[in-house]
């Protein structure tokens, strides 16, 4: 005998008090493929850019005229001392072609890494074999120079003539190359929380905080670029601030409140944490979620296999009760 179908409410469930569990609002992990969908911005004509430069060009000619004349006025006093600063002009001018050379190095590389992840998105939303096996050629590629890749460049090279949808093409070159980069990431991410967590929690002094989160997500950023890209330089790095906090407010992640805590932490220890204790634990979250945005950024592929890396599985222990120690 069969029963006939019912349907039951769920709206109206409630946990029962002191049944040891809790309703919590669920995080939603960063997908590194929501900032990459995204038709990018129309370029418009900018008076600030032009203000730059035309400002740009006139320090420009302004140091060569100054140059030029002390050259010449140490050359009428003492050939020796016009000799030498000729020299010297031209070690500065040296150094300062290899800086903008590697600022240079830098922005191609991040735009061949966008271009990359565009590519890799539209291969997923309907490419072809013929794309798919392009995008993966080009990611050996971009890191055919790195020793610790080249079992897995070997791996993808022989799975590639055996593979004949798109999303699996993406899918073992994520496994191959990507994969170990991530984990190298979040252990990063984790370990800049948990520092930014517990100095911010013994520190006396709010601008001690305020310049060690600075500092620590600066190398935080930074270490992610190197594990995916390279290290960049101050002006890439400056460069990917600012991709990651558009990133951050596409993502809706620069709202971290009593649910941001309460999904890490658990609501009964997040009510008995110390003021200064929960200020370390926020500052760590928002750490991690600085580190998350930037892995999203730096990520040559959107994630096809893997599942994004979300908060908890990076800063999950900040509010444990031994916070984070190691045990004895």
């Amino acid at each position: 005998m069969t029963r006939a179908p019912r349907a039951i409410r769920l709206d109206g469930l409630r946990p029962e008090p002191g049944s040891g569990f809790a309703i919590l609002p669920e995080a939603e992990p960063i997908d590194a493929a929501e900032a990459a969908v995204a038709p990018p911005p129309k370029r418009r004509f900018s008076w600030g850019a032009l203000f730059v430069a035309a400002l740009s060009a006139l320090l420009a000619l302004s140091v060569g005229v100054w140059t030029e004349r002390t050259v010449a006025a140490l050359m009428s006093q003492s050939p020796a001392l016009g000799y030498g600063a000729l020299a010297a002009a031209g070690v500065a001018a040296l150094a300062l072609a290899v800086m903008l050379g590697r600022v240079l190095r830098d922005i191609l590389r991040e735009r061949r890494i966008e271009k990359l992840r565009e590519r890799a998105v539209a291969v997923l939303s309907g490419g072809t074999l013929d794309e798919a096996k392009a995008v993966a050629g080009e990611l050996g590629g971009l890191y055919a120079g790195r020793a610790g890749t080249a079992k897995g460049r070997a791996e993808l090279a022989d799975a590639l003539p055996q593979l004949f949808a798109p999303r699996d093409v993406l899918a073992v070159a994520e496994r191959c190359l990507l994969t170990p980069l991530d984990l190298a990431a979040q252990a990063q991410i984790a370990q800049a929380a948990r520092r930014v967590s517990l100095v911010t929690a013994v520190s006396p002094r709010a601008l001690i905080d305020i310049v060690f989160v600075l500092i620590a997500c600066a190398r935080l950023l930074r270490a992610i670029a190197a594990i995916y890209a390279g290290r960049p330089g101050t002006l890439g790095l400056l460069r990917l601030g600012r991709q990651t906090l558009g990133h951050l407010v596409v993502t809706g992640g620069v709202a971290a409140g009593d649910a941001l805590i309460q999904q890490v932490v658990g609501q009964g220890l997040a009510a008995r944490l110390s003021a200064k204790l929960g200020e370390g634990v926020l500052n760590g979250l928002l750490t991690a979620r600085i580190g998350l945005a930037a892995l999203a950024v730096c990520r040559p592929l959107p994630f096809v296999e893997r599942a994004p890396p979300s908060l908890a599985d990076v800063a999950g222990d900040l509010g444990s009760a031994r916070g984070g120690a190691e045990p004895g």
